[in-house]
């Protein structure tokens, strides 16, 4: 056997070597995705820690286990132990929680890149308040942020910060950024209803804060809403037509307070929604 033809032995062994780790690969990979499946308490806490991805469940051996980098997989645990257990916020300090999820960077504005941002608002908590006393507005507050955390990270997301009632989350996708609004307008707190806005653009992020134009609107698409209501930007909208399961009303304007000219939205709502075009703003002209 001459030098070419061993050559060419040596490749047709390592395609096949090639073709049998990839097979046992997959085969592992389908095995352990239907394993977590299986359970679907451990299905819904690995999605929400950015252990596994929804779209590594739907497709084993096509997509990447996760995107979350460890670093991000800790801070969503941490979140969702202080949610549970308030008093975890106190035995190991604010400042010890920030360093341990936090990287090299110094907090500064980093470069403005395109997310997705939502604003929520519980509809009538001020009344509430008022009737029934701050220990039950506290107890509400409280349900509702063990609901929100859950929702925002199984879509990627993360809570920027919680405004008294209201809530600013970012999403690496509008399309994750419209069903998680959609899944937090669909269980609010009782007896109060929930309220959202959506907008994707740029923006410019730091650790603990994201800010810029765009959050600005997003603000004002979030006031806009009616109760119940997920409200979106065109912008949103255009960029999530592909979402699974979800479709939009009709595009309209709405003036708002702090904005010279007038919004352009629409409403989002689950695919077949009796209630989408009751909805909508009037058509835009």
């Amino acid at each position: 056997m001459d030098e070419i033809e061993r050559e060419n032995a040596r490749d047709v062994g390592r395609r096949a070597v090639d073709t049998v780790r990839h097979s046992v690969r997959d085969t592992l990979r389908h095995r352990l995705a239907a394993l977590v499946r299986s359970d679907p308490d451990v299905m819904a806490r690995a999605v929400e820690l950015g252990v596994v991805s929804r779209e590594w469940l739907r497709d084993p051996a096509g997509e990447p286990i996760a995107a979350a980098p460890p670093r991000e997989v800790l801070a969503r645990f941490l979140s969702r132990e202080v949610e549970r257990r308030p008093s975890l916020l106190s035995e190991l300090g604010l400042s010890a929680l920030q360093i341990l999820t936090s990287g090299d960077d110094d907090g500064e504005v980093r470069t403005a890149r395109t997310v997705a941002i939502v604003f929520t608002d519980l509809v009538g908590f001020t009344a509430f308040t008022a009737r029934d006393g701050d220990d039950a507005a506290h107890d509400l507050l409280q349900r509702h942020a063990r609901t929100v955390g859950p929702v925002v990270r199984s879509r990627g997301g993360s809570v920027v910060k919680r405004m008294g009632d209201g809530v600013l989350a970012t999403f690496p996708s509008p399309e994750a950024a419209v069903l998680a609004a959609l899944e937090l307008v669909a269980h609010p707190p009782e007896p109060l209803a929930l309220r959202a806005g959506v907008h994707w653009g740029d923006a410019h992020a730091t650790r603990d804060d994201v800010v810029g134009h765009a959050v600005n609107v997003a603000a004002r698409v979030c006031d806009a809403a009616r109760t119940g209501e997920v409200l979106v930007t065109v912008e949103t909208r255009d960029a999530a037509r592909d979402a699974r399961g979800v479709e939009f009303g009709r595009v309209g304007r709405r003036k708002v307070k702090g904005l010279d000219e007038p919004l352009r939205v629409c409403r989002a709502g689950r695919l077949g929604s009796p209630t989408l075009e009751m909805a909508v703003v009037p058509r835009d002209g």
